[in-house]
């Protein structure tokens, strides 16, 4: 079944008087939405405690759960010592997720630099491989991995590269395809529905059909400059694209049952009824 959710707590939330994340899994469910990712975008900062009570909360409320891992993590750096760090911040987000009944994690592969291309995908696929190894021995291997597309010209996690990370160990890794990101770092190339079709084609192509079927998605409106994503935006802010229509036209032709979170900028929780609202009522002309 499609899921629906937000990137962290919105606005409305606090505005409803929400405290604590503890509530989120509740108060989603009430809204009729049934996905969360968990934000660690600034270090995973939450303790087993807390993201037990989240954990136990999400399942009474029948919401899954995903983590987005510290936007710090860099497979791709040339410095040994930030390679390992970035490790351990993978491992940190993963004792996270285990706590909070939480899968995948989300996380940036990482900056090219001044190396080609090719180059710091090998140095990020050689560290991943190495990751994968620790994860192994932790017993944390039964929570996938998602390696997201990128929006800026200089990270490295365009679709290709970040369906080649997946091969490392398509068992362990699957990909979160952020469809703002694509449409950024490609000057809006997202304006027809074929293009959606392209990118679909594309994973199952490279990953198989079932890496299609429950396809972890992130999507919002966002602005883009020449060298890609400036900021996500939401709903409210008229003019910004990609059109969430045409993804859920290939959603429902291909029988696909993703997750959907949304990171529209404070709005996520209304973009996401909104996305939700508009997937249902396609749905129900065909």
């Amino acid at each position: 079944m499609i899921k629906f959710g937000p990137a962290g707590n919105s606005d409305l939330f606090y505005e409803t008087g929400g405290k604590s994340s503890q509530e989120v899994p509740e108060w989603l469910s009430g809204l009729g939405l049934s996905a969360y990712e968990y934000q660690c975008g600034r270090g995973v900062r939450i303790g087993e405690d807390t993201a037990s009570k989240i954990g136990i909360a999400a399942k009474k409320h029948h919401i899954s759960v995903s983590v987005h891992g510290p936007y710090y993590i860099n497979l791709a750096s040339v410095d040994t010592e930030a390679r390992r760090k970035s490790i351990n911040h993978i491992l940190k987000a993963l004792r996270a997720a285990s706590w909070l009944g939480a899968s995948p994690i989300v996380f940036h592969p990482g900056g090219v630099g001044d190396m080609p291309r090719t180059e710091a995908l090998n140095i990020a696929k050689n560290t991943l491989e190495e990751a994968l190894n620790q994860i192994e021995k932790e017993g944390l291997s039964h929570i996938k991995l998602a390696p997201e597309t990128m929006g800026k010209q200089n990270q490295l996690g365009n679709l290709e590269e970040v369906l080649e990370l997946c091969k490392v160990s398509p068992q362990h890794l699957i990909p979160a395809v952020d469809f703002a990101h694509l449409h950024a770092v490609n000057n809006g190339s997202l304006t027809e529905k074929g293009r959606f079709e392209e990118i679909v084609e594309q994973v199952e192509g490279s990953l198989g059909k079932n890496a299609i079927k429950n396809l972890h998605i992130h999507f919002s409106p966002i602005e883009f400059g020449l060298k890609g994503e400036k900021r996500h935006k939401n709903l409210a802010d008229k003019g910004f694209g990609p059109d969430f229509k045409l993804l859920a036209e290939v959603i429902i032709e291909n029988n696909m049952a993703p997750t959907i979170i949304c990171e529209s900028a404070g709005k996520q929780v209304e973009d996401a009824l909104m996305f939700q609202r508009l997937y249902n009522d396609l749905l129900s002309t065909k």
